[in-house]
């Protein structure tokens, strides 16, 4: 367990540690190694226990063992529980997905009252093995096949290298008993049925060291997923746009070829040159749907319930429909609009006279702006669409190398305060700077391929009645900084929606 904890880098010197315990064998061994190695690890101890309210007085009588167990060894018990089954009810998830999300609610909750840097959890090589098992009986890919991970967020796993055996051993040396779980026994749930039957048909039958292997072949797994995941990670940066509505764009062509430097074979005969081909479009196609999953996964605030099959549809619908098709998927709606999908949050999307349409009502906003101080930054934070608008004045054109790059610049003395910042209207229309002639916004968003979902709530910045920008095009003309600008404004935007993609 320390060789494991070392290598995966869990624990630190100081850290306080919670200690997930059911009071079922492997979590018992858990403690008392936790405990064995405390003062070469240097850490803090507690014990969690969740009472899932499912098994009724077997329940309550773990919830007292693993008490009277953290009492014996003087570290602080933190129980928790929670209706299980009426949660999975009431959300319509199965009872062990469930469990699951309500007990590492809990373990998130107690890190952050008790300051806990890690929870230690007692996953196995075997608990690996049964994972790496039921997702290939799924039909899974690379993702599936990496099974359970050392380290996920706060939730670390030390003894993902120890066999069950091994522990159950460990504990009769001890002298120690531990409780048992009647579910587990219950072979109509696929796990178990992979515990006592798939596994010993595999250990006997086939490869003795069946449970080693497949945790092997989990621990490789994960390397090359940790390089798709970089890779997924940079390419959805630049090929998707947010915009202000919260829908992700991109460019079916990106979606479909995300590796542009990849290029294509010559054409020419020979088995060859067909394999070749054959082995890019499939890789290619690989990093395609990692998009996809990717972008759902943005929306969803996490993997979501996305299968092979959904991810298909969007690839059918990127392919073989027009412009103004859609789908639907759990939780989230792609649209064809004209040469790009377009990817909603179910909530925002709708027909006419829908909760969604009056969703887009609801994020119609707007402020009056007061001129900032010279040099100073003021920013406006727009929490109907998750943005911040940012205002600076400066000297121009001494200041105006910074400008071009991210910021637009308008010529502070032409703009009459306070300025107002507000969603688009049906009528709006401006002459961006560079044209000829005034626009409608309407028009340029047709022209960009906006959808139309995405309008309601798109930023302007107007002066006494007249746009001066518009999020994305350039400021207006009448109010473009000139030779004689002798003090500019810039104005730029962020998107606070962005959050670091879970692992």
């Amino acid at each position: 367990m320390l060789e494991t904890i070392r290598r995966h880098s869990m624990i630190r010197a100081g850290d306080r540690i919670g200690a997930g315990v059911s009071g079922g064998a492997d979590s018992v061994a858990l403690l008392l190694l936790l405990n064995d190695l405390r003062a070469k690890l240097g850490i803090g101890i507690y014990v969690l226990h969740f009472h899932h309210q499912l098994r009724g007085v077997e329940a309550d009588e773990d919830e007292r063992f693993v008490k009277d167990l953290a009492a014996e060894f003087d570290f602080e018990f933190i129980p928790g529980r929670a209706d299980v089954a009426g949660e999975a009810r009431r959300n319509a998830w199965n009872l062990e997905d469930a469990a699951r999300r309500l007990r590492y609610q809990f373990f998130a909750t107690v890190a952050g009252e008790h300051g806990l840097n890690a929870v230690a959890v007692a996953h196995t090589a075997d608990d690996q093995a049964e994972t790496v098992l039921a997702h290939i009986l799924r039909g899974t890919g690379l993702t599936g096949l990496a099974g359970i991970y050392p380290v996920s967020g706060l939730v670390i796993r030390p003894l993902l290298d120890a066999g069950r055996d091994e522990l159950r051993e460990y504990l009769r040396g001890q002298g120690r008993a531990w409780r048992e779980d009647s579910t587990n026994e219950d072979t109509s749930r696929m796990r178990a049925r992979i515990r006592h039957r798939l596994l010993p048909v595999l250990r006997r039958d086939f490869e003795f060291l069946s449970v080693t292997r497949l945790a092997r072949l989990a621990g490789h797994a994960r390397e090359e997923e940790s390089f798709w995941q970089s890779l997924e990670q940079e390419r959805f940066e630049a090929l998707t746009f947010r915009d202000s509505a919260g829908s992700i764009t991109l460019k079916i062509g990106d979606l479909l070829s995300p590796l542009p430097g990849l290029v294509r074979p010559a054409a020419a005969p020979g088995r060859a040159s067909r394999g070749g081909e054959d082995s890019q479009q499939s890789s290619t196609m690989a990093l395609t749907r990692r998009l996809v999953r990717r972008i759902a996964a943005e929306l969803l605030g996490g993997r979501g319930s996305l299968s092979a099959r959904h991810v298909q549809a969007v690839l059918d619908l990127a392919q073989k429909s027009q412009s103004g098709a859609r789908i639907e998927l759990p939780g989230i709606v792609v649209r064809h609009v004209f040469d790009r999908l377009v990817f909603s949050a179910a909530r925002v999307v709708g027909g006419a006279g829908s909760p969604s349409e009056n969703r887009l009502q609801d994020l119609e906003f707007e402020y009056d702006i007061a001129p900032p101080g010279p040099s100073n930054v003021s920013y406006i934070v727009v929490a109907e669409i998750g943005r911040r608008i940012d205002l600076k004045v400066i000297d121009w054109p001494s200041g105006s190398g910074e400008t071009i790059q991210h910021w637009g610049a308008v010529d502070f003395e032409r703009l009459r305060w306070p300025l107002t910042l507000r969603s688009w209207r049906p009528g709006d229309s401006y002459r961006p700077c560079g044209h000829r002639r005034a626009q409608k916004l309407k028009r340029l968003f047709v022209e960009s391929r906006i959808p139309r979902d995405a309008r309601a709530a798109w930023p302007v910045l107007t002066s006494a009645g007249h746009v001066v920008w518009a999020s994305g095009y350039p400021v207006a003309e009448e109010f473009a900084p000139r030779p004689g600008t002798r003090t500019g404004l810039l104005i730029a935007e962020q998107d606070l929606r962005k959050a670091p993609v879970e692992r």
